[in-house]
Formats: C-alpha cells, sequence, structure tokens
C-alpha cells in the first residue's frame, strides 16, 4: 500500500472546502468564481434566472384541482351489517350505531356475508353488495341524492354578459 492508495472510509466525511482565503492556496483570489460578471460577486439568489422569471414561479402554485361534482360516499360493507345486528338498515340507522357520519351519503360494498333477511336503504349499491343481500333473502332500496342536478362548477366558468 502507498500514500496515494488511501482514501478515507466509506461514508465518512470530508472538511469543507475554505476558499478565498489568499492567493497560495488552491481556493485563493477568484475562489473559484472566475473573473468578473454577477456570479463572481456576491448575493445572486440561487435559482436567479437574470431577471426572467424563474422556473420556480413560473410553475402553477397548487397541483391537480377539485372536482365539484364529486359525490363523496361513506362505504358499509356487508360484514358491518352482519356485525351491527340491524334487521332494516338506513343512514339513521348507520349513525346512532356510529358508523357513518352525520348527513352522510351511504354506498354499500360486497365485502363479508349475511346470515339472515336483511333490508337496506342507501344511497348506492355494489353490484356484489346488491346480489348478497338479494341472495340472502333481503331487499334493497336505493335513497334519492339530496341533489337532482350536481352543483355548478366554480371558478372560471364563462358566463355571457
Amino acid at each position: 500500500m502507498k500514500i496515494h492508495d488511501l482514501q478515507p472510509a466509506d461514508g465518512s466525511r470530508r472538511r469543507r472546502k475554505r476558499v478565498g482565503r489568499g492567493i497560495a492556496g488552491k481556493g485563493g483570489k477568484t475562489a473559484g468564481r472566475g473573473h468578473k460578471g454577477q456570479k463572481a460577486r456576491s448575493k445572486v439568489p440561487v435559482g436567479f434566472e437574470g431577471g426572467q422569471l424563474p422556473l420556480q414561479q413560473r410553475m402553477p402554485k397548487l397541483r391537480g384541482f377539485n372536482n365539484p361534482f364529486r359525490v363523496e360516499y361513506q362505504a358499509i360493507n356487508l360484514d358491518t351489517i352482519a356485525e351491527s345486528g340491524l334487521t332494516e338498515v338506513t343512514p339513521e340507522s348507520l349513525y346512532e350505531k356510529g358508523l357513518v357520519g352525520k348527513g352522510a351519503l351511504v354506498k354499500v360494498l360486497g365485502r363479508g356475508e349475511l346470515s339472515g333477511k336483511v333490508t337496506v336503504k342507501a344511497h348506492a349499491f355494489s353490484a356484489s353488495a346488491e346480489s348478497a343481500i338479494n341472495s340472502a333473502g333481503g331487499t334493497v332500496e336505493k335513497l334519492p341524492l339530496p341533489f337532482s342536478v350536481r352543483p355548478a362548477a366554480q371558478g372560471n366558468a364563462h358566463t355571457n354578459r
């Protein structure tokens, strides 16, 4: 092994290069900044593009968008209905049991099995849940949504003046 074969251990830290400490050192005088010009001076912000609007500001601030027409359901599975012991399931009875929020739109999903007849009233059903309820001898009743037309889009919609 020779002196030029030596190197720091993997993951060890090296000292920071101290520049601008006189012309004798390797990082002296211009300190690796070249000669004159704006970049040779101090206080040029990171990302500065010579007065052009920087890339960071050209990018939109918020990613994606919120769909104003989204209908959000609270999901209830068949195994949860079976555990609750209810024979008639409605959004109100599920709220009383603490399974959904107040005024929530309820969608019944098909995970699990039902043992007996159950009458289920909800705003939406998955195909598997509907068939499982019917095959167990129960009935399915779809409740109307609290709005007839989805709410109008808000924002930059063009209106005739």
